[in-house]
């Protein structure tokens, strides 16, 4: 089935126009959600607002929003006033600037939309994308909907542009809030931590690798409950040794990897049987010349 394009926008640099179509890039339909029932016969339920002052339940009409400016006070916003204060929708993303892709910490990364050029937009959009390809830059810019402003983040992929909102600096936490205590790392457990990487490296990201084994899990359960089979616990798994020898640790890590990379049916050869190449060719020379003698 084909994807289906949620908006349009104008992404803007310079005196370039650019129409593009907006997709979104995940599926919030594929979470696994539960609702509330009756315990007792299994109904919906629906959800209801007491007034904590009156203790009464408060019908929808009757409500209003306001903002908590000190403990339990008020002050209250109409929907006429809040909707003046939102942000106009300008169906533009107005790029700012462009700076290299690795000076962006992931930690900004918010939502993800994919986007393809609309009617007129294949040529500056192929344009813009290989340009950023070519400098490995991406563009920072402003785009405004749904009543907000949002930092974008424009980059290149391999077969298009991905508009990546970011977080502001406010609604981002620093590294440096945590109490992080500085520890020395010695060299011999460097090396060994720098094998296992060099171990377990690939050369990309396969997300394809990675499947969500608890909503596999959920799906399951919820197939046997609805053909009325009964759901047993499974058990929780042992937690792992506390690591006490880090090089041990390390060693044991690399020992385990490397026995895993042996191919089927090939024995891995005990390191005190194996002769060194030089004692290997003598012994072999010496069993010729036996041979040729008799």
């Amino acid at each position: 089935m084909a994807a289906r394009s949620i908006a349009t926008l104008t992404v803007s640099f310079g005196l370039v126009s650019i129409p593009v179509k907006l997709f979104s890039a995940t599926e919030a339909s594929r979470a696994i959600s539960f609702n509330l029932l009756h315990k007792a016969c299994g109904s919906r339920l629906k959800q209801q607002y007491i007034c904590v002052k009156e203790e009464v339940p408060v019908a929808r009409e009757d409500m209003a929003k306001g903002y908590e400016f000190a403990k339990d006070q008020y002050v209250m916003f109409s929907p006429e006033e809040l909707k003046a204060l939102e942000e106009a929708g300008t169906h533009t993303a107005d790029i700012s600037e462009f700076v290299p892709i690795e000076s962006i910490d992931p930690v900004y990364f918010d939502k993800a939309y994919y986007l393809a050029p609309d009617k007129g937009g294949a040529k500056p959009y192929a344009l813009l994308a290989e340009a950023l390809r070519k400098s490995s830059r991406c563009a920072l810019g402003r785009w405004a909907a749904r009543g907000k402003q949002y930092i974008v983040m424009i980059r290149p992929v391999e077969d298009g542009l991905v508009m990546q909102q970011l977080l502001y600096a406010g609604e981002v936490r620093s590294i440096k809030e945590i109490e992080i205590p500085k520890t020395e790392v010695k060299d011999a457990e460097l090396k060994l931590a720098q094998q296992l990487i060099e171990q377990q490296t690939s050369e990309k990201f396969d997300p394809a690798l990675y499947t969500d084994e608890v909503r596999a899990r959920i799906e399951t359960a919820v197939q046997k409950k609805v053909e009325g089979q009964e759901i047993t616990m499974a058990e929780e798994p042992e937690g792992g040794a506390q690591v006490i020898d880090l090089m041990e640790a390390l060693r044991a890590s690399l020992e385990k990897k490397g026995a895993a990379s042996v191919k089927p049916g090939q024995a891995a050869q005990p390191a005190e049987s194996r002769k060194p190449p030089k004692r290997a060719a003598q012994a072999a020379q010496s069993a010729t010349k036996k041979a040729a003698k008799r």
